[in-house]
């Protein structure tokens, strides 16, 4: 099981194209903190990222950047250039009318597509604030398959052709798994916590988070997933807690909780066969499992979900 795509799969991290930048030098935006992930890519000339501080980060080409959070941050030509608040309802007639939006006067010298990731609200297990405040790959640094499709992305944006919208949101997912594979690749750096998403790489934890995703209704004990891994019950139990933060049955449980909101909202299954699709054997221990985690029974958040689906 690939616990990386499973779980972007069900936290339904999905990018949307907020605007493709053409600038002339003297050029500043200011983007105000916004819900989710802020992403950035240069696909020609070179710009300037200040976070608050933080000190500035000279973009070149085919450089990618993430802020996780959604920080306020500026893109400008310079750190000292003159800036002005990211217009968004300009961006979204750009977007719709198929164009750039134009920042200065002038010949255009620097081209950026400017994106954001949202994760679905159900989720409970973490991934954006899993990474740093600011994840910046050079495009000295990428894989050969993350410069690759910065290239697509540029060559796209050079030449729009009928559909584009839609070709550069989905270019957008694939450079966030792209992202997340060459952030797991550098290895564990000082001060990363401990979580799911680092634990991919441990040969121990790794394993055992496969196992537990490709069956979250079975009865799994520390003895059978230590048999999966290969190891011991006490070194199994030691580096999972060590490598994801949490013990084998806390994460399930959690996992569980979160296959099971998604459910509740999205269909129409009862709850007694989502409990028992998960490896409760009584309704009644769900109901207690769902109302300890989510803090409301599951009818009630079925109800309360998909009312707020319509608002």
């Amino acid at each position: 099981m690939d616990v990386l795509a499973s779980v972007l799969a069900v936290a339904g991290v999905r990018g949307a194209v907020a605007a493709t930048l053409a600038a002339c030098e003297p050029w500043g935006l200011t983007m105000n903190e916004v819900p989710g992930a802020a992403f950035h890519a240069v696909t020609e000339g070179t710009a300037c990222l200040c976070v608050p501080g933080r000190e500035p980060i000279r973009l070149m080409p085919g450089d990618v950047v993430l802020l996780p959070t959604g920080v306020a941050h500026v893109l400008a030509s310079a750190p000292d250039a003159p800036t002005r608040a990211f217009d968004h309802r300009a961006a979204e007639h750009a977007l719709t009318a198929g164009a750039e939006l134009r920042v200065g006067a002038g010949a255009p010298r620097t081209r950026v597509l400017c994106a954001s990731y949202q994760q679905d609200p159900a989720v409970t297990l973490p991934v954006l604030t899993l990474l740093p405040e600011v994840l910046h790959i050079p495009a000295g640094h990428a894989s050969v398959s993350l410069d690759t499709t910065v290239r697509l992305l540029a060559q796209e944006i050079a030449r729009p052709r009928p559909g584009a919208d839609a070709v550069l949101n989905r270019i957008v997912d694939i450079l966030f798994v792209q992202l997340l594979r060459t952030w797991l690749e550098d290895g564990p750096s000082p001060g990363r916590a401990a979580s799911w998403l680092g634990a991919l790489t441990d040969p121990v934890a790794g394993p055992a988070l496969a196992a537990l995703h490709a069956d979250p209704g079975r009865a799994w004990t520390v003895g059978s997933l230590a048999a999966v891994a290969g190891v011991s019950t006490a070194t199994l139990s030691r580096r999972f807690l060590g490598s994801v933060g949490d013990s084998p049955a806390a994460y399930l449980t959690r996992w569980r909780m979160d296959l099971a909101a998604q459910r509740l909202r999205d269909t129409d299954d009862t709850v007694g066969a989502i409990a028992r699709s998960l490896g409760y054997t009584s309704e009644y221990a769900f109901n207690r499992a769902f109302t300890r985690a989510r803090h409301t029974p599951p009818g009630r958040y079925r109800t309360l979900s998909r009312a707020a689906g319509l608002a």
